[in-house]
């Protein structure tokens, strides 16, 4: 492919994309494309299946119909005279490595120090050498403002400080896709702002990020696009200053009435 036509190619495309849970149908056909450095932010109630389609991208839940592209690559399967053929684990692994996924709880290992969570996954997962890896997760914890916290544990760092480890442990795997998923909905009000502020200086950078938010301030600012998703539709999509200052769909007002 052309360097100009893999430039033209959705980073994030999902077409008619289905998922279920026993008899609860979660998504209900999302469409979506996200372009390569847009940071999309993603709205909605509680249950709107907006969590589900984040972990759909990185196939830790795999899709009931339609598909799924991580530039350009089907997410999961591989296409043969129209029918899909799952991926094995090994391969699957392998696509996850280019998508850098943050949470809500931020999953450090208790044990290992803030440096060693940077490291350990190039080091086991990319077989990576550990000098070069070391200097790496150094300039990312620097780059997230924890460079004089590099030798302390989890349980003596404040939470928006582990989050802001878990998003360099998530950098530090060199993906082409950053997913946060409410990053910030289980740190204290007073330390939402400086994961914030390492999440904008990615956007500046250039990241192509994919944002679960209830932060309507962050998504004004920081989004190049706004989706509100709830009963596991899109309802509505847009620029993020024109979706809420002036939402169009009923439910999209509802919403936003309660929020802002």
């Amino acid at each position: 492919m052309t360097t100009e036509k893999a430039a033209r190619r959705p980073m994030v495309k999902a077409e008619q994309v289905h998922k279920s849970f026993g008899h609860v149908e979660v998504l209900k056909g999302i469409d979506l494309e996200v372009q390569p450095g847009e940071v999309m932010c993603v709205i909605g109630p509680s249950g709107s299946g907006k969590s589900t389609f984040l972990r759909c991208i990185n196939h830790l839940e795999k899709i009931d119909s339609g598909r799924l592209w991580v530039d350009g690559h089907l997410v999961g399967y591989r296409e043969k005279g129209g029918k899909l053929y799952e991926l094995r684990d090994r391969e699957v692994a392998e696509q996850r490595r280019e998508i850098g996924m943050v949470f809500q709880r931020f999953n450090l290992f208790p044990h290992m120090t803030a440096l060693e969570n940077v490291m350990e996954a190039p080091v086991l997962v990319k077989k990576e050498p550990k000098d070069r890896v070391r200097e790496r997760a150094l300039a990312l914890l620097d780059r997230v403002g924890l460079g004089d916290k590099v030798d302390s544990y989890p349980a003596q760092l404040s939470g928006g400080q582990q989050q802001r480890v878990a998003i360099a442990r998530a950098l530090a795997m060199q993906p082409k896709l950053m997913l946060f998923d409410e990053p910030t909905s289980a740190l204290d009000p007073e330390l939402v702002g400086e994961v914030l502020d390492v999440m904008k200086q990615l956007a500046e950078d250039g990241m192509t990020m994919i944002v679960v938010t209830h932060e309507m301030g962050f998504a004004r600012e920081v989004g190049d696009s706004l989706v509100f998703m709830d009963g596991g539709v899109v309802v509505e999509s847009g620029a993020p200053r024109e979706v809420l200052a002036n939402p169009r769909h009923p439910r999209t007002q509802d919403f936003l009435s309660k929020v802002l």
